[in-house]
C-alpha cells in the first residue's frame, strides 16, 4: 500500500511544482496583462530592468519535486510505512503555498514594477494551489492524530 501511497503522493507533488511554476512564469503575467503576449510582456519587463525570476521559480519547483521523489524511493524501498509516506506527500503539499509565494514574490513585484499593477494573483490558479496545501495540511493534522490513536500505527 505504501507503493500506492507514494506514487500518487509524487504524482501529487510533481502536479503542484508544474502548475505552481506555470502559474508564475505564464497563467498570471498572462492574467496580470490581458491582451499582452507573453513574449510582449517579457520585452516590457526587461526594458523596465524586471524579470519573472524564472530560475528562482524552476528551483523551488525541482526542490519540491526531488523531495517527492526522495519520498517515493524511500517507500519504494520499504522504509517507509503507507502512513509516514502519506504524511510526508502531505508535508510537502502544505509546504507548497509558502515556498510558492516566497518563489513567487520577485516575479510578481516585477510585474508590478513594470506594469505599475498590484503584484498579486491575477490568475486564479494561485489561490487553487494554495487552497490544496490548506486542505493537504489539515489531512496531514487528521492523520497524524489518527497515527497517535491507533496502537498499529504507533508501531511503526
Amino acid at each position: 500500500m505504501a507503493t500506492w501511497v507514494a506514487l500518487g503522493g509524487f504524482l501529487l507533488v510533481v502536479g503542484y511544482a508544474v502548475a505552481g511554476a506555470l502559474q508564475v512564469l505564464v497563467w498570471n503575467p498572462l492574467a496580470a496583462v490581458p491582451g499582452a503576449t507573453l513574449s510582449e510582456i517579457h520585452a516590457v519587463m526587461d526594458r523596465a530592468n524586471e524579470s519573472l525570476s524564472g530560475p528562482t521559480v524552476l528551483i523551488w519547483a525541482a526542490v519540491g519535486s526531488l523531495l517527492g521523489a526522495a519520498v517515493l524511493i524511500a517507500a519504494l524501498r520499504h522504509a517507509l510505512s503507507w502512513n509516514t509516506t502519506a504524511a510526508l506527500n502531505l508535508l510537502l503539499l502544505a509546504l507548497g503555498a509558502p515556498a510558492l509565494w516566497m518563489a513567487s514574490f520577485p516575479a510578481g513585484m516585477g510585474l508590478a514594477d513594470a506594469f505599475a499593477i498590484s503584484g498579486g494573483d491575477y490568475a486564479p490558479w494561485g489561490k487553487v494551489l494554495y487552497a490544496v496545501s490548506a486542505i493537504s495540511l489539515a489531512a496531514l493534522v487528521a492523520l497524524v492524530v489518527r497515527m497517535n490513536r491507533t496502537p498499529e500505527a504507533r508501531s511503526v
